[in-house]
């Protein structure tokens, strides 16, 4: 039987899970770490802080170094990696994290991995997604709760309906959306692709869901006839251009960058719009004084832990369902092998073609 544990965080013993996953019978559960701020956690972890000191004041750090060094000994002894989306914050996405990257990103370098167990770092569909490609891997999410606006706004029934409603029309799912909707459609895109994804069907229209802002971005950059659902992300649709005006207004040397989920009229009041991957190059590559990143707020943070000539606003506009995931529930998650992705036998094949499809286009 498994002992009881201190939790740190919660400052109190929590007892052991009552079930095991299938995972965790497969590789068994292993000793909670020690969780304490030592000499030696601190020697050992203080080249990840050099990492983070820029947007982690130093007093934060000792709560985050005993999770850090051991999920990072934990991932040796598990033979695990982890891939953590640019909206992690920047104590996982600097200190923990192996893979880091936009939806593309994680899903190509998730197919090529050699570790036997992948810790998802993201929302369930980048988990789903993962299992897709590796489906001889074990995959787990640190909390199974970590959703998604855009995923939850459509289903596989919507999509058959939408088939029948323009019969011989392509279907084109953004890749945030999951595994059952991945199963109905034609191809799979992100924003840094989209556009090209819906030009190399060769057709006159598509079906583009379930992000109406996204399709509408496409839509002004391609002659093929886009065919919206009404999905929105509940981050990025709160921004408004009259919001990023001010910004203008105070500063006009300002750059201001933003995600193509954002409404219409957001991005084209910006000076750059693309994903995830292409706004951080953007900063990297052209270091403006002053930057405004327009999407979540983590990632304002981990773009400026390594790009310390440029100073960041931040309309801090955070993801609920990104923030699920901690340091405390990853360390949990490979030490109880929890929670383990499974997706439908009778989708897998569907959609996992959907999305090779997308990764073969390169």
């Amino acid at each position: 039987m498994l002992a009881p544990r201190f939790d740190q965080t919660r400052g109190s013993i929590v007892a052991p899970p009552a079930g095991l996953s299938d995972a965790a019978l497969r590789y068994g559960v292993l000793p909670m770490p020690s969780l304490a701020w030592t000499p030696e956690v601190e020697r050992e972890t203080a080249h990840l802080y050099e990492k983070v000191k820029r947007v982690m004041p130093p007093v934060e750090w000792p709560f985050h170094a005993p999770y850090v060094k051991a999920i990072n000994d934990l991932k040796r002894e598990r033979n695990a990696v982890i891939l953590a989306h640019n909206y992690q914050t920047p104590e996982i996405y600097h200190c923990v994290a192996d893979v880091v990257g936009d939806s593309l990103q994680l899903a190509r370098l998730a197919g090529s991995t050699d570790a036997e167990i992948i810790v998802q770092g993201g929302v369930h569909f980048m988990a789903e997604t993962s299992k897709l490609l590796n489906p001889g891997k074990t995959v787990l999410i640190p909390d199974s709760k970590a959703g998604c606006s855009l995923a939850e706004s459509i289903t596989g029934a919507d999509v058959r309906a939408l088939r029948a409603k323009y019969p011989g029309v392509p279907v084109v799912a953004y890749v945030n959306t999951s595994a059952e909707v991945k199963a109905e459609v034609d191809i799979c895109c992100t924003s840094s692709n989209a556009v090209r994804i819906v030009e190399s069907l060769g057709v006159e229209r598509v079906i583009f869901l379930p992000d109406r802002y996204l399709a509408q971005n496409v839509a002004t950059q391609t002659k093929v006839k886009i065919i919206a659902w009404t999905g929105a992300c509940e981050v990025h649709e709160r921004f408004t251009a009259s919001e990023l005006q001010r910004y203008r207004e105070e500063d006009p040397g300002i750059k201001i960058i933003a995600h193509p989920e954002c409404p219409r009229e957001v991005v084209e009041v910006a000076d750059f719009a693309g994903s995830t991957a292409a706004m951080i190059d953007y900063v990297k590559k052209n270091q403006p004084r002053r930057v405004l990143l327009v999407t979540e707020c983590s990632m304002a943070d981990n773009v400026a832990a390594e790009t310390p000539n440029v100073e960041f606003v931040r309309p801090c506009n955070l993801c609920p369902h990104m923030k699920r995931i901690t340091l405390p529930k990853i360390l949990d998650s490979l030490v109880y092998m929890r929670e383990e992705v499974t997706i439908d036998p009778s989708l897998v094949t569907r959609a996992r073609a959907s999305v090779q499809r997308m990764i073969d286009m390169g």
